[in-house]
C-alpha cells in the first residue's frame, strides 16, 4: 500500500533542496572539500554552527522548521581523525537549546546533553565544543533539547580515517533518512497521551479475521483475537507515529522531491545511510543492486551482501554499490510500518527515475514475536476481562523466581529457548508495566518482523563482524540486567518499570568491564543509545560480535553487549524514539573514579 503519497510527498519551496550531492571522485587518502553542488559541506577544524527557526513548505501547507545553519538538515561536517576541532554553536531560538555528537568518544562536558554534561545554550547564547577527534566513519549530530530534533535540528557528520581503509570506492553520498510533521511535537504527544494508537490507522479488518479462519481456524482465530483484546493491545501497532502525520524524508525531500545521486556505469559508490528521524524505522533496498555492507555505526565491519537491511533510529551503516549498465536505479526506504516511505535515486544524470516498489503488506506481531511462545500464554485466564496489566503476572510464570539471583547466573541461561525469563520487582503489580516477555531470545539472525521469507537477503545483527577483536578483550566482572518496559495505553515507557524521573543512576566504576543485559519486556521495537562509551555487542554464548554505539532491541529480544566504563563523568543512557525517551525510558549512567 503507497499511503498518501499523492497529497504528502511533493516539495515546495523547502529550504534543504539538493544538500547532498556527490563529492566528487574520491581515493583515499585524499581529503574531502566542498564540490560544486554542495555548498553545506563544512570542513576543517573550525565551525560556525547556528540554530535559528525558518518557514519551510514540505508537504503544500507553510510551516516553520528549526534550521541549523538555515537549513534541513544541517550542513554536512566531515572531520579528519587525530584533528582537534572547534565548534561555536550559537542559538537564535527563544528557548534552550543543546548539539549532541552521536556516536562520538568525547569528553562529558562536550556530550551535550543539558542537565548532565552541560547547562544547554541560553537564547542568543552561545557554547564552544572542542575535543580531538579519535574515530572514523559515518556518524550524526542532532538537539538533545525537548522535541527540537524532530522539528529539524540534526545534520550528518562524516570523520575521514587517517589509515586507508579496507574498500575502494569512486564516490561518496550520505542518504540521511528523517521524519517531518507539520504538527507540533507537543500535538503529538497529547494525542499519543489520550490514544496511544491515534496513528495506527491499520488496524485488522473483518476480512482479516475471514483470512486467518480459514488458514489457523475458528477457534484459534477467536482465541487469537480475544487475547490480544484483553492485553488491550493491537498487532498492528508497530510505531508510535505512522506516516498518517510523517512524510519520509531523504536527505531533507520529500519522495516526489526525489534526491539523486550521479554515477558513472562501472564506478564504486560509497552510500553512507543514517537514520535521523524521531520515530521512524526503515527498511532500505536498491531495487537491481546488491549492496555490500562496510560499516556499521561508524565502524568497519567484515563486508556482506545483502538485498536490504533494517535501519534502526540513530544507526548508520555504509554500504558500496557496483551500478552497471542501467541509467537509474530507485533508493527506497519504507518505514517498519508501511505507511510511508522516503527514496531518491542513483542516476547517470538529473532528472532521471526508476520505478518505485510498493510498499510491503502490512506486516502483524505475533505472540512468538513478542516472546510468549512455548505455551507461555496458556496460564492466562481467558475468561476474564483484565487486561495483562491487572493480572497475576505469577500466573503467567513471572513470579517463581528471585530476580536478585539473577548476578549470579551465568547471562545466557535465562535468554536460552524456552527458559522463563524472571523480572524486577519493580515490575510486578506496576501500573506502568503492561507486559512482560516469557521466552526472550537473542534473535540475531531473525531479519526482523515484516523481513522473514520475502525473497530477499536481508541483513541481521548476526552478520555483523567487527573487522577487529574485542578491543577490550576482559571478561566482564559484572553483569546488569535492564528491562525495556512500558504501557501502551498510558503512553509510559521506562526502564525496568521506573521512569527516569524515579530512578536512581546507574554508577559504573571508570576502568572497569561491565555486561549489560537488556530484556524487551514491550511490544515495541526500541533502539537504545549509550553516550560516551562503545558496546560491544556478544552472540548468544557471549562471543564478541560487533562494536555499535545504538543497540536495537525487537520486542521478545533479550542482548548482552559489555562496555568498558573508560569516561568518566555523567551519561545518558536512553531509548532513541524520542517520545519513549521524553516520556521515561532514559537513564543517567555516573563513571566515577576508583573508590
Amino acid at each position: 500500500m503507497q499511503y498518501k503519497t499523492s497529497r504528502r510527498t511533493f516539495v515546495k519551496g523547502l529550504v534543504a533542496t539538493g544538500l547532498f550531492g556527490g563529492l566528487g571522485l574520491w581515493r583515499s587518502p585524499v581529503w574531502a572539500v566542498t564540490s560544486p553542488g554542495q555548498p553545506t559541506v563544512l570542513t576543517g577544524t573550525e565551525f560556525d554552527l547556528v540554530i535559528g527557526e525558518r518557514p519551510v513548505n514540505i508537504t503544500g501547507k507553510p510551516r516553520t522548521a528549526l534550521t541549523i545553519n538555515g537549513t534541513i538538515p544541517g550542513p554536512l561536517l566531515r572531520w579528519r581523525e587525530g584533528d582537534t576541532v572547534t565548534l561555536r554553536v550559537a542559538n537564535r531560538l527563544e528557548e534552550d537549546t543543546s548539539i549532541h555528537w552521536h556516536g562520538i568518544i568525547l569528553p562529558a562536558n562536550m556530550d551535550g546533553v543539558p542537565g548532565l554534561s552541560f547547562h544547554g545554550i541560553a537564547p542568543d547564547g552561545m557554547y564552544e565544543y572542542k575535543f580531538q577527534v579519535n574515530q572514523h566513519g559515518t556518524y550524526w549530530y542532532h538537539s538533545h533539547s525537548g522535541f527540537q530534533e524532530q522539528a529539524g535540528v540534526y545534520g550528518p557528520l562524516v570523520i575521514d580515517a587517517k589509515d586507508p581503509e579496507p574498500f575502494e570506492y569512486d564516490r561518496d553520498y550520505v542518504v540521511m533518512l528523517t521524519d517531518w510533521t507539520d504538527e507540533s511535537s507537543e500535538e503529538i504527544m497529547a494525542k499519543l497521551k489520550k490514544q496511544s494508537d491515534y496513528y495506527n490507522f491499520n488496524q485488522r479488518t473483518v476480512g482479516d479475521f475471514i483470512r486467518d479462519a480459514k488458514q489457523d481456524g475458528l477457534g484459534a482465530t477467536l482465541a487469537d483475537r480475544k487475547m490480544w483484546a484483553q492485553m488491550k493491545m493491537s498487532p498492528t501497532d508497530l510505531a508510535d507515529v505512522s506516516g498518517y502525520t510523517y512524510t519520509y524524508l531523504m536527505n531533507g525531500l520529500a519522495p516526489n522531491g526525489n534526491w539523486t545521486g550521479l554515477f558513472k556505469p562501472g564506478e564504486k559508490l560509497r552510500l553512507r545511510f543514517i537514520n535521523g528521524s524521531a520515530m521512524s524505522y526503515f527498511d532500505v533496498r536498491i531495487p537491481g543492486l546488491k549492496m555490500t555492507v562496510v560499516a556499521a555505526d561508524g565502524l568497519h565491519v567484515e563486508p556482506v551482501s545483502v538485498d536490504e537491511f533494517r535501519i534502526a533510529v540513530a544507526e548508520t551503516y555504509d554500504v558500496i554499490v557496483e551500478p552497471e549498465q542501467e541509467q537509474a536505479y530507485t533508493i527506497f526506504a519504507q518505514s517498519m510500518d508501511r505507511t510511508g516511505f522516503a527514496r531518491g535515486t542513483l542516476a547517470i544524470r538529473e532528472g532521471l527515475g526508476a520505478p518505485v516498489p510498493e510498499t510491503d503488506p502490512r506486516p502483524e506481531l505475533s505472540m512468538q514475536d513478542m516472546g510468549m511462545d512455548h505455551g507461555s500464554m496458556a496460564g492466562m485466564s481467558h475468561d476474564s476481562a483484565q487486561p495483562m496489566s491487572d493480572m497475576d503476572h505469577a500466573q503467567m510464570g513471572h513470579g517463581s523466581m528471585d530476580h536478585s539471583q539473577m548476578g549470579a547466573m551465568d547471562h545466557g541461561t535465562m535468554g536460552a529457548m524456552g527458559a522463563m525469563q524472571q523480572h524486577p520487582a519493580t515490575e510486578e503489580g506496576n501500573p506502568l508495566v503492561d507486559m512482560q516477555t516469557m521466552t526472550p531470545t537473542p534473535k540475531l539472525d531473525d531479519p526482523g518482523l515484516g523481513l522473514r521469507d520475502n525473497g530477499r537477503r536481508t541483513l541481521t545483527y548476526g552478520d555483523l563482524r567487527s573487522t577487529f577483536p574485542d578491543p577490550d578483550g576482559r571478561e566482564p566482572s559484572r553483569t546488569i540486567e535492564l528491562h525495556l518496559t512500558g504501557h501502551m495505553e498510558r503512553f509510559s515507557w521506562s526502564f525496568d518499570g521506573v521512569e527516569f524521573s524515579d530512578a536512581e543512576p546507574l554508577r559504573l566504576t571508570y576502568g572497569e568491564r561491565v555486561r549489560i543485559t537488556l530484556v524487551n519486556d514491550t511490544m515495541m521495537t526500541h533502539p537504545i543509545h549509550l553516550h560516551g562509551m562503545w558496546s560491544d555487542l556478544e552472540d548468544e554464548n557471549g562471543n564478541f560480535l560487533v562494536r555499535k554505539h545504538t543497540i536495537d532491541m525487537p520486542p521478545g529480544s533479550r542482548r548482552s553487549y559489555r562496555v568498558t566504563a573508560d569516561a568518566l563523568g555523567r551519561w545518558a543512557y536512553h531509548c532513541h524514539l524520542l517520545f519513549h525517551m521524553e516520556m521515561g525510558m532514559f537513564r543517567e549512567v555516573r563513571v566515577d573514579e576508583r573508590a
